[in-house]
C-alpha cells in the first residue's frame, strides 16, 4: 500500500460559513503568511517520517483551499524536499488560459524535482468556473482538448501546429521537457460517470473524497466497469481513497482533539457550495425523511458522528485507525491510501503530532501491507 499525505491548505479563520463568493476582507495576509510557512513545513515532515507522496490542488476564490496555482507551491517543495513524490491533483486544465503554459510548468516542476511530479488534472466543480468565468457547459471538452495538447506537448519531440476547437498554436515546442518518461503519471480524481469513464479510456488512477464506504465501492466498481468496456483491467495502485484522519493515545482524545476542526472542514469550509448553486439558479435536493447515508446529505450538513459511522473520517488510537485503514483498502481493492492530516481549522501543532503519531504507530503495518 503507497500512503500518500494530501494537504488543502484551507483558511482557518471564519467565523461564520462560507459562502460564495466569500468577501476576501475575511482574508488577513499576515497570517496567511504564517499559514503558508506552517503547511510547507508539514509538507517537509512527511519526507522526514517517510511518505510516499505529499499532494496538493488547486481551488479558487474561496478559504476551502488557499492554492490557486499549486504549481507554486509544488515549486518550494522541489526544494524543500529530496525524495518525496509531489502529487498536484490537481491542476485544472479546462481553466487555464493556455494549456501549453501548464505543460510546461509541469515539465519544468518535474525537471526540478528530480522526477518526482504526479501530475493530477481535475475538471473541477461548478464554483471554479463562476469564478473564473468560464462556461461549465464547456467542461468537459475544454478538459479533454487541454489534456491532448499537453500529453502532445510533453511527447513530441518536433515543433508542431494545434488546432483544437478551443486553443490554436501555429507551433510548440516546449523547453523544458519533462524528466519522468515519456511524461509524468495522470491521475484523474472523479465522482461523475464522464469522469470515471475519461480516466478509464485514458488508462490512468482515479481516487475518491468525501464518500461513504458503499458509495466509494459503487464509484471504483463503475471505474473497473468502464475500464473493461475499453479493454483492459485496473489493479490496485489504480485506485486512491481518500479519508479525513487523526490519531491519539486513546480514541476519547482522538475525538476529543479533532471533532471541532472536522466540522469547521465540512460545516464552515464547504458550506461554499451554497452560494455557488444559487447563481447556477439550483435548490438543495429536498431532505429525505430519514437519513440512511452520508450522501443523503449535503456535504454543509456532515458531523463527526456521521464521517465516523460512514467511513469518510478515520479518527482513533493507533490500533482503531490501522485496522479501519486496512478494512477499508481491502474492501474497495484500492492501493494508495491518501490521508487528510490537517483539515479544518486544526492548528499547527495539533497537525504535526498527528502526522508524527501516525507516521510512528500506523504506517509501519500499513507499509508492510
Amino acid at each position: 500500500m503507497q500512503v500518500y499525505a494530501f494537504d488543502l491548505m484551507p483558511w482557518p479563520h471564519l467565523e461564520d460559513a462560507s459562502y460564495y463568493p466569500d468577501s476576501n476582507r475575511l482574508y488577513d495576509p499576515r497570517r496567511g503568511r504564517e499559514l503558508y510557512e506552517e503547511h510547507l513545513a508539514q509538507m517537509a515532515l512527511y519526507e522526514e517520517l517517510g511518505y510516499d507522496a505529499v499532494c496538493i490542488n488547486e481551488h479558487h476564490a474561496k478559504p476551502y483551499g488557499l492554492m490557486p496555482s499549486p504549481n507554486l507551491i509544488a515549486a518550494a517543495l522541489t526544494q524543500r524536499t529530496k525524495r518525496i513524490k509531489i502529487g498536484i491533483l490537481g491542476n485544472l486544465p479546462a481553466l487555464h488560459a493556455h494549456p501549453v503554459r501548464l505543460a510546461e510548468e509541469i515539465a519544468m516542476l518535474d525537471v526540478m524535482s528530480g522526477g518526482r511530479i504526479i501530475s493530477g488534472f481535475v475538471r473541477g466543480v461548478p464554483q471554479e468556473y463562476l469564478a473564473l468565468s468560464v462556461p461549465q457547459s464547456e467542461a468537459r471538452e475544454r478538459l479533454s482538448e487541454a489534456w491532448d495538447l499537453i500529453v502532445e506537448a510533453w511527447t513530441n519531440r518536433e515543433p508542431f501546429e494545434w488546432r483544437g476547437k478551443y486553443w490554436r498554436y501555429d507551433r510548440v515546442s516546449i523547453w523544458p521537457r519533462p524528466l519522468q518518461q515519456p511524461h509524468p503519471p495522470i491521475v484523474l480524481p472523479a465522482d461523475s460517470d464522464d469522469g470515471l469513464e475519461l480516466a478509464a479510456r485514458r488508462r490512468v488512477p482515479t481516487g475518491v473524497a468525501y464518500r461513504s464506504l458503499a458509495r466509494s465501492r459503487a464509484t471504483l466498481d463503475k471505474y473497473r466497469t468502464f475500464a473493461a468496456k475499453h479493454g483492459w483491467r485496473p489493479g490496485p495502485e489504480h485506485c486512491h481513497l481518500l479519508r479525513n484522519v487523526y490519531v491519539a493515545e486513546t480514541n476519547q482524545r482522538a475525538r476529543e482533539e479533532s471533532e471541532a476542526h472536522l466540522e469547521y472542514m465540512f460545516q464552515k469550509l464547504l458550506s461554499y457550495h451554497r452560494g455557488s448553486m444559487k447563481l447556477l439558479g439550483q435548490s438543495p435536493a429536498p431532505r429525505p425523511a430519514e437519513i440512511r447515508a452520508a450522501e443523503d446529505l449535503p456535504f454543509y450538513e456532515f458531523d463527526f458522528e456521521l464521517c465516523q459511522k460512514e467511513g469518510i473520517s478515520i479518527i482513533g488510537d493507533p490500533e482503531y485507525v490501522t485496522r479501519e485503514i486496512q478494512a477499508q483498502m481491502r474492501e474497495l481493492d484500492a492501493g494508495v491510501f491518501m490521508g487528510l492530516f490537517q483539515y479544518g481549522s486544526m492548528p499547527h501543532d495539533l497537525a504535526q503530532k498527528n502526522i508524527r503519531l501516525f507516521a510512528d504507530k500506523v504506517l509501519p503495518a500499513l507499509k508492510r501491507g
